[in-house]
């Protein structure tokens, strides 16, 4: 997976946006005002990631290329090195995890506003 194709699919769910509240390579993705993914744009290529603490846990002991999350709350946040070792599939179902997790803790109407928007 490369960038331009986590941008697209991060991008593709309802109601997401993307921003750069830290600086010019770190990418963020939100969705009702509230990340759920970011990426560096130089470097390695990895993405952040919310996740269930239990779940956070399972992926790390299982694949050596995700670990805590990089300047993030380690108990819910993975980082996803995008180096062939976690394939496609898995990053994608992570990155639907990951956006049902932000948009399940919002306010109900603002989930409401995003469906229906």
């Amino acid at each position: 997976m490369n960038i331009e194709e986590l941008r697209d699919y991060c991008l593709s769910k309802k109601g997401s946006s993307e921003h750069f509240p830290f600086d010019e390579v770190t990418l963020v993705f939100k969705v009702g005002g509230k990340m759920f993914a970011l990426t560096n744009l130089d470097g390695e290529p990895r993405v952040n990631l919310k996740c269930d603490p239990e779940r956070a846990i399972e992926l790390r002991e299982k694949y050596s290329s995700i670990t805590p999350g990089y300047h993030m709350n380690k108990t819910y946040w993975n980082t996803i090195m995008m180096d062939g070792l976690v394939s496609d599939k898995l990053i994608f179902e992570l990155i639907d995890h990951s956006y049902l997790q932000v948009f399940n803790s919002l306010p109900k109407i603002k989930r409401e506003q995003i469906a229906n928007g």
